[in-house]
C-alpha cells in the first residue's frame, strides 16, 4: 500500500527550511471552559515515517532531517510573527496555549531533535499549555523526555499529546495504512494518562473505504471510543481530497467527499453526548459546501458550536435544502 500511495502523489510545494510554513492565532474553548486564544506554528522538517491514505500533511514537509537547533528557531520566528498578529487581532496579549504541529509526530527524533527538546521547552514556558501531535507508536521514551523538560524548563506548562484514531471501523482503519491498532492506540492512550498527560483524538468524517450510509453511526462510534480512552478534546477532521491517492480511490468508488451537512450533523451529535470538548475542523471548509448563499451563515454556526460546545439551530435556506 505504501508504494501505491507514494505513485499517486504530486510534487510538494516549496518550503524554507528555516522558517515555520505557517502560523494561526484563534479562539478556542478551554479544560477550564473558558475561550483562550491559541497559537499554532506549522514546523518545517522532516516528513513522517508513516504513510497514511488519506493524509496530505508530506506536502510540507522535507525530505531530510534538519539539524539541531533548528526547530527552536523556527518556533522564535514563529512566535515573532504570532506577536504581530495578535496586537493586530482581538487577543492582545500571546495566547494561552500553543500548538506545534510538525506535519508529523513530534516524537519521531529524525523530525525533532531530542537535543531540540530543552530549547523548545523554554520557549514553551510562555504558554499555559501546549500541544504537540504524534502517531501511537511512538508514544514511548521520547515523550517522557519531552515531559521531563517541560517539567525542567517550562514547570507551569501542560502537555497534551494529539494522537490520530481516525477511525475505528474494522474493515477500514486496516485499509488507512496507518499501521496502527485499536488495542495499540488505547494502550498509547493509557501510557499518556499515567503520566498525567492530556489526550487530544482527532476522528475523520467520512474516511475513504467507508459507505456513506455508514458515516453517522461510526463516527459516533470513534468519538465513543476516544472518550473512553480519556480523550478530554476530539477534534472532527472531514476528510480532504488533494494528495493523489484520495482522487485516484474517489475514481475507483472507494471514497466520497464528506458534505457540509455531515460535519454539522457529526458535531451536533458528538456534542450532544456531553463527555468532553469536540471542535469540528473548518480549514478549508469551503471545498465541502454546494451553496454560497448559506456558507457563510453555517460556518458561523460552526465556529459559534466549537467556541460554545452547544448545540445551535440549524440554517435555513430556501436555495439548497442545507445539502
Amino acid at each position: 500500500m505504501t508504494a501505491w500511495v507514494l505513485a499517486q502523489r504530486r510534487p510538494r510545494n516549496p518550503l524554507d527550511a528555516r522558517k515555520p510554513y505557517a502560523v494561526t492565532l484563534e479562539g478556542e474553548r478551554s479544560h477550564s471552559g473558558v475561550v483562550v486564544s491559541v497559537a499554532t506554528i506549522f514546523l518545517t522538517n522532516r516528513e513522517c515515517p508513516w504513510h497514511c491514505v488519506m493524509c496530505d500533511l508530506w506536502k510540507n514537509t522535507l525530505e531530510q532531517s534538519l539539524p539541531p537547533g533548528n526547530i527552536p528557531d523556527q518556533i522564535r520566528l514563529g512566535l515573532a510573527q504570532l506577536k504581530l498578529v495578535s496586537s493586530q487581532a482581538k487577543f492582545p496579549d500571546l495566547p494561552g496555549q500553543i500548538k506545534l504541529y510538525n506535519s508529523g509526530s513530534f516524537f519521531d527524533s529524525r523530525a525533532i531533535a531530542l537535543a531540540d527538546y530543552d530549547a523548545v521547552a523554554t520557549q514553551c514556558a510562555l504558554f499555559e499549555r501546549v500541544v504537540v501531535e504524534a502517531h501511537p507508536a511512538l508514544v514511548g521514551e521520547n515523550c517522557w523526555s519531552f515531559r521531563k523538560a517541560l517539567a525542567r524548563h517550562a514547570p507551569h506548562t501542560a502537555l497534551e499529546v494529539a494522537l490520530g484514531l481516525e477511525t475505528v471501523h474494522p474493515r477500514v482503519l486496516p485499509r488507512l495504512n496507518k499501521n496502527v491498532t485499536l488495542d495499540q492506540f488505547r494502550r498509547s492512550a493509557a501510557l499518556l494518562s499515567s503520566r498525567d498527560i492530556a489526550l487530544r483524538v482527532f476522528v475523520l468524517v467520512q474516511p475513504p473505504f467507508m459507505r456513506t450510509e455508514e458515516v453517522p453511526e461510526w463516527t459516533q462510534l470513534a468519538v465513543n471510543f476516544a472518550w473512553d480512552c480519556g480523550a478530554t478534546v476530539v477534534s472532527l477532521i472531514p476528510t480532504r481530497g488533494g494528495n493523489g491517492a484520495m482522487e485516484r480511490l474517489a475514481d475507483m468508488g472507494e471514497f466520497v467527499p464528506p458534505t457540509l451537512a455531515s460535519l454539522e450533523n457529526a458535531l451536533a451529535v458528538a456534542l450532544a453526548g456531553k463527555r468532553g470538548r469536540v471542535f469540528a475542523d473548518l480549514w478549508n471548509l469551503e471545498t465541502f459546501s454546494t451553496c454560497s448563499s448559506c456558507f457563510p451563515k453555517r460556518r458561523a454556526r460552526l465556529t459559534r458550536m466549537n467556541l460554545s460546545q452547544e448545540i445551535l439551530p440549524p440554517v435555513d435556506c430556501d436555495l439548497c435544502g442545507n445539502p
